[in-house]
């Protein structure tokens, strides 16, 4: 159902099912999946890519125009995953020449007022809390859980299965795994109710924690901390993710509390 108080351009593509509530407005070059809920007043800009059954609430802009004053127009996207929900007044900005597009993937939750910014790439399962703002081309990886009022520096990254306390400011990047909060940003031990929700074992977190006791309290620093692990623990993809995360981190990682 299309409302005829909407503004729909003619060249949008819209799947079966889409529901375009008054006052919305969707423009040219966006595409909308099956079953998906434009809210009144809900905007959804230029090169925006939407997936099946999701819900764009009332104010959420979707791919409007990075706030970057490298932008210059190039053509790009915003892509919005399966399942998706974007609370009242989020914000997700298309991409720009860096990357081409910010993604959003799929049985995501974008809280009230959060904000993705440009060529972001969050992964599946994600909840970003309200007020919560990422900077340009910040990569969550799938489960992240980031807190009410939390702001991430531009390039970080912050691994699967992370809760991150409400109101931090995450300047360098949050390892898998784990609860971090405190200012500055710390390491506060494994996010083990979150592991077991998702079906992790006993075993299992128990390895991924002995892992974590090995790089934080230790007394190693990273660089040997991730050496005895590599050394002492059996090859698995949780050992190798986290491995890999941190040996390939840019801005290095949060430390413990």
């Amino acid at each position: 159902m299309i409302s005829n108080l909407a503004f729909v351009h003619p060249d949008a593509r819209l799947g079966k099912d889409v529901t375009v509530e008054p006052f919305a407005y969707i423009a040219d070059n966006v595409v909308i999946g099956d079953g998906t809920w434009i809210g009144p007043n809900a905007t959804v800009m230029y090169g925006a890519r939407i997936g099946r059954n999701c819900r764009i609430f009332p104010s959420a802009v979707v791919s409007g125009i990075p706030q970057d004053l490298k932008f210059v127009g190039e053509v790009t996207t915003a892509e919005i995953g399966d399942n998706t929900t974007l609370r009242e007044g989020s914000t997700v900005n298309r991409g720009t020449a860096s990357a081409g597009k910010t993604v959003v993937g799929e049985n995501c939750l974008l809280m009230a007022y959060s904000h993705v910014g440009h060529d972001c790439v969050i992964g599946n399962h994600c909840i970003i809390g309200n007020n919560s703002g990422l900077a340009g081309e910040v990569v969550v990886d799938d489960w992240a859980i980031l807190s009410g009022g939390t702001l991430v520096h531009q390039f970080s990254h912050i691994g699967a299965h992370v809760m991150i306390g409400g109101g931090s400011r995450v300047r360098t990047d949050v390892p898998p795994f784990i609860k971090a909060d405190r200012e500055p940003l710390s390491y506060l031990g494994l996010n083990s109710v979150g592991l077991q929700r998702r079906g992790f074992d006993k075993e299992r977190i128990d390895t991924i924690h002995n892992i974590y006791r090995v790089i934080y309290q230790s007394g190693l620093n990273f660089t040997k901390a991730i050496e005895k692990v590599a050394g002492e623990f059996a090859q698995s993809p949780d050992r190798d993710y986290i491995i890999s995360f941190i040996r390939d981190s840019k801005r290095g990682v949060i430390r413990a509390r």
